[in-house]
């Protein structure tokens, strides 16, 4: 008798344990997606207008020297020249680091000025560091144990990504995934998805459509689908290479810049200056500035069956040019631009209708560049519904497998193995894996070379 009454005693402490818990995530998850959703649509109205500016007016990527020089003077006056962008964020929402406030208004206004003057960049990547950043702070005033600021840190990224692009779903589990991958923290799921929700609510409120793309033709799936599913596998594989190429871009020419030109404002002018003089080559041969921003209307006219065959190629060298400069703004939509008018030129080549090419190579070459599968399927559906899921599925697993280590993230970690070496080390770092099987090979090569 007394142990059924301790039992109950205990069942009903864990009830009310769980019910405050629960409730201090509701606050947090609600409030921090209402604020972090309202700056998220303002920002996303703010970046629309000087889009607008530019493109009524190209002169202004002649601008691009100077403002990228006064983007590294902002971030170097504010003491934050060090500033690991992204990378920061994701260390953050691992509990490895302490998220900056000052973030959020030095990635704002370096976004609006890289966007103004031409720079090719997105919103998504910016909006991770937003949502991180004006969350951050909360961490003392609620005395938030490491494991409790991971997570909120988490609802931050849910928020700001929700908050521009519209998929709450895919937010709320981009957020958990992007940062050990391999791993779904399930104690996240709840907070993350509240916030991202409320994000969503909020900016669709104020007036920010989610993103949407209308896909043309989608085969039905079922018998006499081989056919399709040979094309949808050949376009899996063909989309990890362009991710691999996205993601060797960016560190590759940003090392450059840093090997040849140290210094950080004359890096910051020639690379304005490069990107400037291609942009005016490109238009006198193309007639367009589509390279230039982020490139959204492009994405549209992919889904229409519009495209140049090189113009993936031209936006993947365009966006190094750009980041690996020092301007800022997100990498996410140059991959979706990447991808979309690769899908649409290679679907066209091996015979899917070039419409959903475009779909498949969107979410294609997201999955091989930030590497996180489930993330892309929920995107898939919330982007183009639930039509033809399995070819969309299978896609995005050939690219998250064969796309190897890379990704937008230096700092994101490997918890699962993709190709089941038997030398795989969890939780480490692309670089860090590199390094490891280097030594392994090394080692065997030594061993091979004595017997």
């Amino acid at each position: 008798m007394k142990k059924n009454i301790k039992s109950i005693f205990s069942d009903n402490e864990n009830i009310f344990y769980q019910s405050a818990v629960f409730l201090k995530w509701l606050v947090i998850a609600v409030c921090s997606g209402i604020v972090i959703g309202a700056v998220g649509a303002v920002f996303h109205e703010l970046l629309g207008y000087v889009t607008e500016i530019r493109q009524s007016n190209p002169f202004l990527i002649l601008l691009l020297p100077i403002f990228g020089v006064i983007i590294v003077w902002l971030y170097k006056l504010c003491g934050m020249d060090k500033d690991g962008g992204t990378n920061s964020i994701i260390r953050g929402a691992r509990g490895e680091e302490t998220v900056s406030p000052k973030t959020a208004p030095l990635i704002i206004i370096a976004t609006l000025l890289t966007h103004l003057s031409g720079g090719s960049a997105g919103r998504e990547g910016a909006a991770l560091q937003l949502g991180g950043s004006l969350i951050s702070p909360l961490r003392k005033p609620l005395k938030l144990s490491d494991e409790d600021y991971s997570v909120l840190i988490m609802c931050g990224m849910a928020a700001g990504f929700s908050a521009l692009f519209g998929t709450p779903v895919a937010s709320a589990i981009f957020a958990i995934e992007v940062t050990v991958v391999g791993i779904v923290q399930y104690s996240a799921i709840v907070p993350c998805l509240i916030s991202s929700v409320t994000a969503a609510i909020t900016a669709s409120a104020i007036g920010v459509h989610p993103t949407s793309f209308t896909v043309e033709t989608v085969p039905v799936f079922g018998s006499g689908s081989a056919v399709t599913a040979l094309q949808v596998l050949l376009m899996g594989i063909a989309c990890a290479l362009v991710s691999v190429l996205f993601c060797a871009a960016i560190p590759g020419i940003s090392g450059a810049y840093k090997k040849y030109i140290p210094n950080a404002y004359l890096r910051a002018a020639v690379g304005g200056l490069t990107v400037a003089a291609i942009s005016f080559g490109l238009y006198f041969l193309t007639g367009t500035f589509d390279y230039n921003g982020a490139g959204t209307d492009v994405i549209e006219r992919a889904f229409l069956g519009e495209c140049r065959p090189e113009a993936f190629l031209i936006k993947i060298l365009i966006t190094a040019l750009t980041l690996g400069a020092g301007f800022k703004g997100g990498e996410i939509v140059p991959t979706m631009f990447a991808g979309a008018t690769f899908g649409c030129f290679f679907g066209g080549l091996i015979g899917l209708p070039p419409s959903f090419g475009a779909a498949l190579g969107l979410v294609a070459v997201f999955c091989g560049v930030t590497n996180c599968p489930l993330s892309a399927i929920i995107l898939s559906i919330e982007l183009y519904s639930t039509k033809g899921l399995p070819y969309f599925a299978l896609a995005i697993g050939l690219s998250y497998m064969l796309s190897g280590y890379r990704g937008l993230y230096s700092a994101q970690k490997f918890y699962d193995n993709k190709l089941r070496h038997k030398k795989f080390k969890r939780f480490r770092t692309y670089q860090e894996i590199r390094e490891s099987l280097n030594d392994h090979d090394t080692k065997e090569e030594n061993n091979n070379g004595t017997d």
